[in-house]
């Protein structure tokens, strides 16, 4: 039985999708990387649908914070859990789907330029242990 998420549900959604990504473009900084990534991230965004489509495509921006890695994993990584926690009470079919629109957006991220660098492939592996946190 799906239940409609509230406006902080859904941002709590966004946060961590989009800090995902963040996350693993800032791994690797540099400014023709970060187009490309951005685009490629998009194209993963574009492939969900049902409740989490609705969640990453409606309302405002997240807010993160720009200072640090330590600083933006602070904010990403507990709003991935809290996403599937959320996920696992309201629309637990949507679950699997998030958790792969997600992974999928950052691999894509980190592949978009001259392949995975091991600051990236870190980051993917702290955002799959945040995604995969018991219930």
């Amino acid at each position: 039985m799906e239940q409609r998420l509230t406006a902080e549900e859904r941002l709590t959604l966004k946060t961590g999708a989009f800090g995902a990504v963040f996350l693993v473009a800032n791994a690797d900084p540099g400014m023709l990387a970060l187009f490309r990534e951005s685009f490629a991230a998009s194209g993963a965004m574009a492939d969900s649908s049902g409740v989490v489509k609705e969640a990453l495509t409606s309302g405002p921006l997240p807010k993160l914070p720009r200072d640090s890695a330590l600083e933006i994993e602070a904010v990403v990584l507990p709003a991935l859990g809290r996403s599937v926690r959320i996920l696992r009470e309201k629309s637990p079919r949507d679950v699997a789907g998030y958790r792969e629109v997600v992974l999928s957006a950052a691999e894509r991220v980190a592949g978009a330029h001259r392949g995975v660098a091991p600051a990236e492939a870190a980051a993917i592996e702290r955002i799959r242990d945040a995604l995969d946190q018991p219930a």
